[in-house]
């Protein structure tokens, strides 16, 4: 609901949620130089973080208050580079599967005229309020 502030790792990227509903959440962000590796390109690990923090940002969209969940398998396929010159990117993660442990979802990473950049999927160990 937007009354918890985004976590300081993603926002020190410039990552933020845009989106949010019951099995779905998104998230988007502008690129620039800052996000490049040493071969003048984004570094993978950015549509990585963004796959991942889109799949279980939406687990934790159908969890009761207190819950919470981890990551236990992160899978990414890398269609094409990112530069500063691809400008803002949106990433959509949908619940596939939600047990009382275990839940999967899917993400599609997309530039701003709906290309595929990226896509990928979790599983995601859920867990109830621990009273802490």
């Amino acid at each position: 609901r937007g009354e918890k502030p985004s976590s300081p790792f993603v926002g020190g990227l410039g990552i933020r949620v845009v989106e949010a509903e019951f099995g779905r959440c998104v998230f988007e962000c502008d690129i620039t130089e800052r996000h490049y590796n040493a071969l003048g390109i984004v570094h993978g690990g950015l549509a990585a973080t963004l796959i991942d923090s889109a799949t279980g940002s939406a687990a934790l969209t159908t969890q009761a208050a207190g819950g919470s969940s981890t990551t236990i398998e992160l899978k990414v396929n890398f269609v094409r580079p990112m530069t500063s010159k691809t400008g803002r990117v949106r990433c959509e993660g949908k619940i596939i599967h939600q047990g009382k442990r275990i839940a999967t979802a899917d993400a599609h990473l997309t530039d701003s005229r709906g290309k595929l950049i990226a896509h990928g999927s979790a599983t995601l160990m859920l867990f109830q309020d621990q009273g802490g």
